[in-house]
């Protein structure tokens, strides 16, 4: 019996299906093969904190596979040449991969793009000569980009960032820094936010444009790897740009109007992040309620204790209401509503509850649920910073807050 009543459509339920069908196919074995490579952060990562070059390509071949079966695009905009898939379909099948996947099985992440770090509606505002370019490499898993627009001095009001473009010739002059820019140790490419109009900017009127940035441009620098958690790498990166030029065919979208580009990725990440925390939440409850079954403590299992079984409890109703909260925001999203209230609420619940969820598996495991072997202090160390992430849980409430002031009530 399924929890959910409405039904999900049938091409969703089927290309989730196909996706499951494939991690086992070509992900699961992968971390089989090359357990201790993938498992192991002092063998995964370099002295430098990157990625080491067998893991990259493990990360490319699994990108490249999935493109080949066409799971890898399924949400690209049929005009890239991907599925054309919608949000629905994005969250379903994110939340079934990382059910799936857990943290052990991490490479399973690389399956479908993310819309910061492969082809994505993003693209559709490239200019014709970067579409040529860039697009082949991208659809094909081959190449991959990061999103520039998080500073050291703005990270929640983005408006503020200092980088700035300006105009050298016929192009721009690019100057500033960038931080917390994930997969930025890998990538090919980066879109760049930048100040244009400094006037307009300072009005918060427009002003930011965004760039498509070569990260072998001249002036390009990762300065360095950003290690969260205590590990000994990491994904996230520091990047100088200094005197980078930039040519008319690498801007993205109508100059000066670029943070509206940052928006649109933004909500693709809210739903992303949702289906990642509820996902990872519904693996460590399964998991947990495995091992409360099989534990036994003064003289019976510690699933027949209520102190055990009932935060698990807990856990599935919160999971269930965040579950139903997030389908609902992104089938309004596909039906032509901009949902900023509802997808605010999904995202903000998801990823708080899908932390909780993971802390409740730790506890149900006692001194084992902090271990590396079963990997839920990992999971948690993920959604715990998605928390963070493509709005923060206070900059979430205060939209939810602006807009139920503004009469936007329904529930």
């Amino acid at each position: 019996m399924t929890a959910v009543a409405f039904p999900i459509p049938d091409d969703v339920i089927a290309v989730a299906d196909g996706v499951e069908a494939f991690l086992r196919r070509e992900v699961f074995p992968r971390h089989q093969r090359d357990h201790a490579l993938l498992s192991d952060p002092r063998r995964t990562y370099g002295e430098d904190g990157r990625y080491v070059p067998a893991v990259v390509d493990h990360i490319r071949g699994v990108r490249m596979a999935a493109a080949e079966t066409g799971y890898y695009s399924m949400s690209v905009p049929a005009e890239l040449g991907g599925a054309g898939m919608g949000m629905l379909a994005y969250f379903v099948v994110w939340e079934r991969i990382y059910r799936l996947c857990g943290s052990h099985n991490w490479l399973g992440a690389y399956t479908v793009s993310h819309w910061a770090f492969g082809p994505s509606p993003v693209l559709l505002m490239v200019t014709d000569r970067a579409r040529a370019e860039i697009l082949t490499g991208m659809m094909e898993g081959r190449t991959s980009m990061c999103f520039g627009m998080s500073e050291p001095g703005a990270g929640s009001d983005a408006t503020t960032i200092q980088t700035k473009a300006v105009q050298s010739g016929s192009g721009w002059r690019l100057n500033g820094r960038k931080i917390w820019t994930t997969n930025a140790p890998q990538a090919d490419y980066c879109i760049v936010f930048a100040v244009t109009d400094p006037e307009r900017a300072s009005r918060r009127a427009g002003g930011i444009s965004a760039f498509l940035v070569p990260t072998t441009s001249p002036g390009f620098t990762l300065e360095s790897v950003i290690r969260m958690h205590g590990s000994v790498g990491g994904n996230e990166g520091s990047i100088v740009l200094e005197d980078v030029q930039l040519e008319p065919w690498q801007l993205v979208g109508e100059l000066h109007d670029g943070f509206r580009i940052g928006l649109l990725g933004v909500s693709i990440g809210r739903i992303y992040n949702s289906a990642r925390a509820v996902g990872l939440g519904r693996w460590a409850m399964e998991m947990a309620l495995r091992y409360a079954q099989q534990r036994e403590a003064f003289g019976k299992p510690i699933a027949e204790y209520q102190g055990v079984t009932f935060p698990l409890a807990e856990t599935a109703m919160e999971l269930h209401a965040a579950h139903l909260m997030a389908l609902n925001a992104a089938a309004l999203i596909d039906r032509g509503e901009r949902a900023v209230k509802e997808l605010s609420m999904a995202k903000a619940y998801a990823v708080e509850i899908g932390a909780r969820a993971l802390d409740r598996a730790i506890q149900t495991h006692g001194a084992m649920g902090f271990t590396n072997e079963l990997g839920l202090v990992h999971a948690w160390q993920d959604v715990r910073s998605v928390n963070v992430a493509d709005g923060t849980n206070e900059i979430l409430r205060r939209t939810i807050a602006q807009r139920l002031l503004a009469g936007d009530t329904e529930l």
